[in-house]
């Protein structure tokens, strides 16, 4: 997802290697990184020249602040990493503030209505479906029926009925050719069921044409939609902020769903429609799974470009498929490490509801640690999930039991080779010892600096984003980190240069026999 302008932002970095200061030499190099990896994601010539030259007027002599004192310490931030921050500043504005929230007929017996638009393939059915599943699972819970007003593509109506039967959510249909007629009945409809929200899943076509004009126009008109979203697929690129312009001339939007972007490498519509239409993108579609319908939010989508995560979206996502506190109690018991494959299985299981493994991934702090290009595929966890069912109940509860026999057994049992299940358990001891190792530093689940810095990160997802970023606890977070990390490395090559002196110490003893 987002591979083109990552790789800018990351290309941009470099520039700032073994630099000292923001000159004007090094921000033009890196801003010409930016400019182009802009460009090659499909994002509008003109929101891309004002994005980058905006950075560069922020970034050229800005007093900058480079010093944090902490607990006697004096920590510094890099060139790179003051440049990185005005551009993740300038990514939120570009795409924010955002306004999430849905407009509601107030009242006793009150209808509201969602008029969904776009064009055909864009995912209009797939998304009407996802909203009504979202609404009813609010905390004030909304009573949603979905109408079936696209009467043209084949298999429209059955898809609407299949998909909304999945989530237990109805489906108004009629034996009836004309879709503004269906969307009117439908309100009278919602009524005698005390339904409170209607979602009109209506037609799309392969280009805008004036039929399809029409035809939105004579709903809108009949029904007076409380809310209208285009839904926009963001591989098309550039024509998706092309067509985000003429629906909003037309029906004049409330908003932008927009969908596909977890299978896009450019991504460039989500940087522009903001900028080009006035009106905010309130939904991401990532992925085919039906809970996955995310509010946007610029900060989170901004850090995944950065290759910096977005631990808030997915500490939201986790929330909505694990009941925290069997979480909690499972996290502190592995921490002693009573660590077993059949709790290996369960995280796995958790972690396929959270959709493609490549978007998970994707909101995971690891920046530049995973290389560009690198493809992530989902079936790994399918052939782990059946090696560990081909295992007994007593195997999985004590892996000590796996020996050659076994492991044949279970090879043979899930269609894999001795060698891969081998490496399974490998690996299943590996990760078993780095969290009881894990488990003795944070003092089990108590105010180690791990834990310490989690809250952290908690705490400053309810805060303005700005106010997080630049927050001195933020600063504090971010610059131990760095020191950890920079320790880390030097022990490393400190070890590299203890192994070259034996080396050489070893060579010249043999010179010497």
């Amino acid at each position: 997802m987002l591979e083109i302008l990552s790789d800018g932002f990351r290309n941009a970095r470099l520039k700032f290697q073994g630099k000292t200061v923001l000159s004007e030499d090094n921000v033009n190099e890196a801003a010409i990184e930016i400019r182009k990896s802009l460009l090659e994601a499909d994002v509008e010539f003109g929101v891309a020249k004002s994005f980058v030259s905006k950075v560069k007027e922020k970034a050229i002599g800005e007093i900058v602040r480079t010093k944090v004192n902490r607990k006697g310490k004096l920590y510094k931030a890099s060139p790179a990493e003051h440049f990185i921050k005005i551009c993740q500043d300038e990514l939120e504005s570009l795409m924010g503030p955002v306004d999430v929230s849905i407009n509601y007929k107030t009242g006793d017996n009150a209808i509201s209505t969602i008029m969904m638009v776009g064009l055909q393939g864009a995912g209009k059915t797939t998304v009407s479906v996802k909203l009504a599943k979202k609404l009813a699972e609010l905390e004030k819970k909304r009573k949603p029926l979905l109408v079936a007003a696209d009467v043209y593509r084949p298999a429209a109506i059955q898809q609407l009925e299949v998909l909304g039967e999945r989530v237990n959510i109805p489906v108004y249909t009629e034996k009836n050719d004309d879709p503004v007629q269906i969307c009117k009945n439908a309100i009278d409809y919602a009524k005698t069921k005390s339904l409170d929200t209607v979602i009109f899943d209506t037609a799309g076509r392969l280009a805008i044409d004036e039929a399809m004009i029409d035809e939105l126009l004579r709903i809108k008109d009949q029904t007076s939609p409380d809310n209208i979203y285009l839904v926009c697929d963001a591989m098309i690129g550039q024509d998706a902020v092309t067509t985000a312009k003429a629906f909003d001339n037309h029906l004049s939007m409330s908003g932008f769903i927009l969908t596909k972007l977890d299978g896009d490498a450019r991504g460039g519509a989500a940087l522009s429609i903001k900028e080009v239409t006035g009106k905010s993108i309130k939904f991401l579609g990532m992925g085919e799974n039906l809970d996955a319908l995310e509010e946007f939010r610029p900060e989170g989508l901004a850090s995944r470009i950065l290759g910096k995560g977005d631990i808030v979206g997915l500490m939201n996502d986790f929330e909505k498929v694990v009941e925290k506190e069997q979480a909690e109690e499972d996290a502190a018991r592995m921490l002693k490490g009573q660590f077993t494959f059949q709790d290996f299985y369960e995280q796995i299981s958790v972690i396929k509801k959270l959709g493609p493994l490549s978007g998970v991934i994707a909101k995971m702090p690891f920046g530049d640690m995973i290389p560009s290009g690198t493809k992530v595929d989902d079936n790994e966890l399918v052939k782990i999930q059946a090696m560990i069912n081909s295992m007994t109940k007593k195997e999985r509860m004590d892996p000590s039991l796996l020996n050659k026999n076994r492991v044949g057994r279970v090879a043979q049992g899930s269609g894999r080779s001795v060698a891969e299940v081998n490496d399974l358990i490998a690996k299943f001891f590996q990760m078993r010892k780095m969290m009881t190792s894990m488990g003795k530093m944070t003092g089990m689940m108590g105010n180690g600096p791990g834990m310490k810095n989690l809250k952290k990160l908690r705490k400053m997802g309810g805060m303005n984003p700005e106010e997080a970023m630049g927050s001195e606890e933020y600063m504090q977070s971010f610059m131990e980190a760095k020191e950890a990390k920079r320790k880390s490395q030097q022990k490393s090559i400190d070890r590299d240069k203890l192994k070259r002196k034996r080396k050489a110490a070893k060579k010249a003893r043999k010179k010497k026999r």
